[in-house]
């Protein structure tokens, strides 16, 4: 079945003016859809259309939606349900502020289902985009299958991943990035926390991060690759939005 003919029609409309690839497009896009139409649906008809998803269990202010991006398909959008611009959003940094990339991780079910089968977790990312290398002013997440170069570069580096930030050895689609571990099946250590807190300089200038998460195993450990660059591009950059070579990472 085409991608087409399984989304929902306001959902092609909508993604269609915001992916703004190739041209301008309403960079408020993203909050009008999720903000008037995803919320206040899932709260008058319990029905997230035309998001995939409304969670409000714990509260508007503490929410998340899941939203198809038209552009691969197998890339979805976890989006907060109230409005925060991106990375640089300082109620991301407030005390108790809910870990949206914990929320990412945990919707990884619809790329899975995107693909057909599971997928282990070093296949599957997530990332955000600079304020610089966006087209959208709500925050998003881009959930997705990790490139496959980039995965054969983490695993490659990865015994010298540690729990403190260092450079890669290896650029990663031309760009260096620092890199640091997270031990646990879930991700209970906020990326965005982990950047301010973690990286010289980054607290002050969130806005030029982008970050990028990817599932891990630490010698049989579950765990987590954070990476982190501050030159203004876009972490999304080292998802594979086709996902090609899912077939091959069926577990």
């Amino acid at each position: 079945m085409s991608l087409r003919a399984w989304l929902p029609a306001a959902a092609l409309v909508f993604l269609a003016a915001a992916a703004g690839r190739a041209g301008a497009a309403d960079p408020d896009a993203l909050r009008k859809i999720v903000l008037d139409r995803c919320v206040p649906n899932q709260i008058a008809h319990q029905s997230p259309l035309p998001c995939a998803k409304v969670d409000l269990s714990g509260g508007v202010a503490r929410g998340h939606a899941v939203l198809k991006d038209l552009v691969g398909a197998t890339q979805y959008l976890v989006l907060p349900t109230i409005a925060l611009s991106g990375i640089e959003s300082p109620e991301l940094l407030a005390s108790g502020a809910p870990n949206y990339f914990a929320a990412a991780w945990r919707e990884r079910g619809f790329t899975e289902r995107a693909v057909g089968h599971a997928l282990p977790r070093d296949a599957i990312s997530l990332a955000i985009n600079s304020q610089y290398a966006r087209t959208q002013n709500e925050l998003h997440i881009h959930v997705d299958c990790i490139r496959a170069d980039v995965r054969a570069a983490l695993r490659q580096q990865q015994a010298a991943i540690g729990e403190a930030w260092r450079p890669l050895a290896q650029r990663l689609s031309g760009h260096r990035y620092l890199a640091r571990r997270v031990l646990g099946d879930d991700l209970a250590q906020d990326p965005f926390r982990l950047v301010a807190d973690g990286v010289p300089g980054a607290r002050a200038d969130m806005a030029a991060h982008t970050i990028v998460v990817v599932g891990a195993e630490f010698a049989g450990r579950p765990g987590f690759v954070v990476l982190d660059n501050g030159e203004r591009h876009g972490g999304e950059e080292l998802q594979d939005h086709s996902c090609a070579l899912a077939a091959s990472w069926s577990s």
